[in-house]
């Protein structure tokens, strides 16, 4: 079948790249993975080969109807529809496994490890998923690069996020226009702790909403200058330093400084 555009659908055929995905995602006889966007079943198969059962989400009507007599087997599960509207908790997975169409990937991320007033529990042991090459550069950033943003922090918050392998265009039919790379996410059992992660998200989200901008300018909406240059030196940071310039422990640290029911009214 012709891969269709408007479900942004590119094939990935190299036996190498799936023989990696495959390793990272350390297959056992018991696990149940989710494989989101199956397509026409070159990953689904080595899933099924390590002995694991796997739940299949696919969107594409006519690719259902491949899948379904392809592999007719009790631990292979297939389910026609949106992954984004469907409940993934009944579906008892373990494990994520997908090639994960690029234009689903930011709202796909927040489904699959929830947020940060909200992480999804229980968590995934893991997830293996293949994204856009910039997307997989911004969950792993470190403070600094230009990659780092809010998506940085709030993943990292949840998870921990490593390369597998970078997938170059020729891997897929048809090739897209960009490079693409494997990440292994592994959500945290314990959580970093933060006296109140829907005020992190806040100031996280305000932050880096005008990058250019010191934090101090940045946050003025929510919290007075002077209190923020205060807190940014309570650290042992520049008062002047931007949003791209903290760690995950920084935006922490000033998350429970400028918390208001924490702070001084002044």
């Amino acid at each position: 079948m012709r891969a269709r555009k408007r479900f942004g659908q590119h094939w990935l055929r190299s036996e190498s790249i799936l023989a990696q995905i495959i390793a990272a995602a350390e297959l056992h006889p018991g696990d149940r993975v989710l494989e989101i966007g199956p397509g026409r079943g070159a990953l689904t198969r080595p899933l099924l080969g390590s002995g694991a059962e796997v739940v299949a989400v696919e969107l594409d009507r006519d690719l259902c109807g491949q899948l379904q007599r392809q592999f007719d087997s009790e631990r292979f599960q297939l389910i026609e529809g949106d992954i984004l509207r469907l409940d993934l908790s009944p579906l008892g997975c373990n494990k994520v496994v997908a090639n994960i169409p690029y234009n689903i990937t930011g709202p796909l991320l927040g489904h699959l490890l929830g947020s940060i007033a909200r992480p999804r529990r229980p968590a995934f042991e893991r997830l293996i998923l293949l994204v856009q090459k910039e997307i997989g550069d911004r969950l792993m950033a470190s403070p600094g690069s230009k990659a780092y943003g809010a998506l940085s922090v709030r993943v990292q918050f949840l998870a921990t996020c490593e390369k597998v392998c970078a997938v170059p265009p020729r891997a897929f039919q048809p090739p897209p226009k960009v490079d693409s790379v494997v990440v292994c996410l592994r959500p945290h059992r314990t959580l970093p702790r933060v006296r109140s992660p829907q005020w992190l998200e806040t100031l996280l989200k305000q932050g880096f909403a005008t990058r250019r901008k010191m934090l101090a300018n940045a946050l003025k909406s929510l919290v007075a200058p002077a209190q923020v240059r205060q807190a940014l030196l309570q650290l042992g940071r520049d008062a002047n330093s931007r949003a791209e310039a903290l760690s995950l422990e920084d935006w922490l640290a000033l998350s429970d400084i400028l918390e208001p029911s924490h702070r001084p009214n002044r």
